[in-house]
């Protein structure tokens, strides 16, 4: 079976950007969560977010062409620039323009479709763009990333809600594995903080609440917790075949070794409580890369820092390994839900832990729920040296996915910093 590594990574988060920055942030507990400013379109619509550091548009988002697109568009298209750069790799140099694939996740410009909607209301007709539909539909930061580096292989985008950017490395894994592709960019890129989409959440009691340092808002598996804070982010992962990776003399951080996905087929928005599903698509993703559960040291949790979900995935955490399980932490904490994102964030995490030996805490985990007995990692890194880390992600509709990360299989391995 075809070895899938990861040689480049694209990062931008609430925490920072590039690998350095945010694997060393998720170590030491740099939140990236604050009130929103008071000129921001979310001021009046959340108590606190999770908000991307200034960044510079440049050439991308320059002209008439820039103008009409979506922040998601934007954010995908930085991202996959950074993450080629990564790699060493360049389009039509060192990787076949029809060899190379970009899958990107993501609910879509929803942005963009909110202020034409207002645009319409208030002058009619003449005010909806012609550029509607370019902005708006869910393939278009795949589409344009595509465009901008002249990529000729498979492009597609998946809408699997929170676990988006998880399945999309998982079909990417498949792409490279079933020799369709020797590199694939897969991610996803979230803009969600807007006043209807902030919202809806807002007005479901979903969103943390009432906490007078906002840096202390999500607590996943906290006993205190009381809600997910809702953020924007984008990240673009590069896999690469081995052989291909090997043939160019490109570092690999850590090799996809397996994935699972499923569906609860349960609920439009709350989880098996029986951890079931979820614990099925952990056990799908040992038996991909043909690992045990006790090869695992590490679980990077979806961990939302929601009631009911931080309970049923200790639950499933519990099934799938046997008992408690490995050493668990959700980085969540401090990068906010990123939706999508996400669980990009948390793969490369996971893929870092592997290369590094060193294990992220979940911070402001005080008191861990009863409903939660696992190996949390707590205050400070781990020195855990896991041979194998696993990272989930689930959605509404019960989507779930699981990653597998092990050693990488090219010649040269990251050494990266020390952190």
């Amino acid at each position: 079976m075809t070895a899938v590594t990861i040689t480049g990574m694209g990062l931008m988060t609430p925490v920072g950007r590039g690998v350095e920055d945010v694997f060393g942030a998720l170590l030491h507990g740099k939140s990236g969560i604050s009130r929103p400013p008071a000129d921001h379109p979310v001021a009046n619509s959340v108590e606190l977010a999770g908000f991307l550091p200034a960044f510079d548009a440049g050439a991308i988002a320059s002209g008439p062409d820039g103008k009409v697109m979506d922040r998601t568009v934007i954010l995908a298209q930085l991202t996959a620039q950074d993450a080629l750069a990564d790699a060493g790799l360049v389009v039509g140099k060192n990787v076949e323009a029809d060899r190379i694939g970009v899958i990107i996740g993501g609910v879509g410009g929803m942005a963009t479709l909110e202020n034409q909607v207002l645009a319409r209301a208030e002058r009619g007709r003449a005010a909806v763009s012609p550029y509607l539909l370019t902005g708006i539909l869910p393939n278009m930061p795949a589409a344009r990333v595509a465009i901008r580096f002249g990529i000729r292989g498979y492009t597609s985008s998946v809408g699997t809600a929170c676990a988006s950017g998880a399945q999309a490395i998982a079909d990417g894994v498949r792409l490279i594995r079933s020799g369709e592709a020797d590199v694939v960019i897969c991610g996803a890129s979230e803009a969600p903080l807007f006043p209807t989409f902030a919202e809806t959440f807002a007005n479901a009691r979903a969103l943390a609440r009432n906490w007078d340092d906002p840096t202390e808002a999500s607590r996943p598996f906290d006993l205190r917790r009381n809600g997910f804070v809702l953020s924007e982010g984008a990240a673009l992962l590069v896999l690469e075949s081995t052989e291909h990776a090997t043939a160019r003399g490109a570092r690999g951080y850590a090799d996809v070794a397996g994935y699972g996905v499923n569906a609860d087929a349960h609920h439009p928005t709350a989880p098996r409580p029986d951890g079931t599903g979820a614990a099925a698509c952990m056990g799908k993703a040992f038996a991909s890369g043909n690992v045990s559960p006790e090869q695992v040291g590490y679980v990077n949790a979806h961990g939302t820092s929601t009631k009911l979900g931080d309970a049923a995935e200790s639950v499933a955490i519990g099934l799938a390994f046997r008992g408690s399980g490995p050493a668990v932490s959700s980085t969540k904490a401090l990068t906010g839900h990123m939706l999508g994102t996400s669980g990009v964030v948390e793969a490369a995490a996971s893929a870092l832990a592997v290369a590094t030996g060193l294990v992220p805490p979940t911070y402001n985990l005080d008191d861990p729920d009863p409903a939660c007995p696992l190996d949390h990692v707590r205050k400070e890194p781990r020195e855990a040296r896991p041979q194998y880390a696993l990272s989930n992600s689930f959605g509404f509709g019960g989507q779930n996915v699981s990653l597998l990360f092990g050693p990488p299989s090219t010649e040269i391995k990251s050494e990266g910093k020390v952190w």
